[in-house]
């Protein structure tokens, strides 16, 4: 003769089967969540690091440095004194021209977001 089981008590009844809507639910949100931290880090980082394109105005200072292809805009104080140090003079907007500063000034074209400007730059004598 067999004894039969005993019966399930709460903390031994088999879990129930996980929901098919909650896992599809956690997948499309994973997803989602790295969707909104790619877009974060594309747009976002540039600024957070100080790699973003810096658009002065015109009276401000700024020191240029890093390659010719990939130039790093700062502004500064115009008492500073640091090297590579130059005055902005103007700010052309919606134009990448170069030569729309003239021969007497130097000219860095940047683009910050959807905006794309040239600094016109008149370098400040080393004290």
């Amino acid at each position: 003769m067999t004894t039969p089981s005993a019966p399930f008590t709460p903390e031994q009844q088999p879990a129930a089967p996980a929901k098919k809507g909650g896992a599809l639910l956690k997948k499309v949100g994973g997803i989602v969540v790295a969707i909104v931290v790619a877009v974060a880090v594309k747009l976002g980082l540039p600024h957070l690091t100080g790699d973003a394109p810096v658009h002065a105005e015109a009276g401000e200072c700024v020191t240029v440095t890093g390659p010719d292809n990939d130039p790093k805009v700062d502004t500064v104080d115009c008492s500073s004194g640091k090297a590579d140090l130059f005055k902005v003079v103007k700010v052309i907007d919606n134009t990448f021209d170069l030569n729309k500063c003239g021969d007497e000034l130097s000219a860095l074209a940047q683009q910050l977001g959807s905006d794309k400007f040239v600094l016109c730059l008149d370098e400040v004598a080393a004290k």
